[in-house]
């Protein structure tokens, strides 16, 4: 395994201690699935003044990744972010096999935490906030989600669907998330 959407978030909405709370996160759930002789990273990116922060493609390595069910899921940045048709309802399953809840289901959970554009680079600084404040917000802010199922609104990007309504575990769920990661396996 290689990939996974995380069973739980971190608990606190958009603030997942930053980064390093994220990572943290990722590889807590894969050794609990006894995946964790891996080096995992969340699929997150953040945002700097007057710059590019870091993006979330960078993070990851270089693939390929599989799901808990040996499913390919990309061979590499390429393949992931230019091709990608592989990455749905049935194959963004957590890191214990199981599936995630899509926008037909009860929640609605499709929502994932990415802060990234669809090439899974992170924005210019603009007037919106993509990343609620770099991972550490669970009140003011915004963050750009994808959908896991590629359902919802006329965007079936898994990486960049809308923005999120805010950054409270509340407001992920009002648009269909529950503050649930991407992680891959960076080594």
């Amino acid at each position: 395994m290689g990939f996974f959407v995380t069973s739980v978030g971190v608990g606190k909405g958009g603030d997942l201690g930053g980064l390093e709370g994220a990572d943290a996160h990722c590889n807590k759930l894969a050794a609990a699935a006894g995946a964790g002789n891996r080096t995992w990273r969340a699929y997150l990116s953040t945002e700097a003044p007057d710059r590019r922060g870091e993006s979330a493609r960078e993070r990851i390595g270089n693939g390929p990744w599989y799901n808990a069910h040996g499913i390919l899921i990309a061979a590499n940045p390429t393949d992931l972010h230019l091709y990608n048709r592989t990455i749905t309802l049935e194959t963004a399953l957590d890191e214990n096999g199981n599936r995630i809840k899509g926008r037909y289901d009860k929640p609605n959970e499709h929502d994932i935490l990415t802060g990234s554009q669809d090439d899974g680079t992170s924005y210019f600084p603009d007037e919106m906030d993509h990343t609620c404040n770099n991972w550490t917000s669970s009140s003011a802010g915004s963050a750009q989600v994808g959908h896991h199922d590629r359902h919802g609104g006329g965007n079936a990007s898994w990486n960049s669907a809308h923005p999120s309504r805010g950054c409270s575990l509340e407001d992920l769920a009002k648009s269909g998330g529950a503050g649930k990661l991407y992680c891959f396996a960076a080594d």
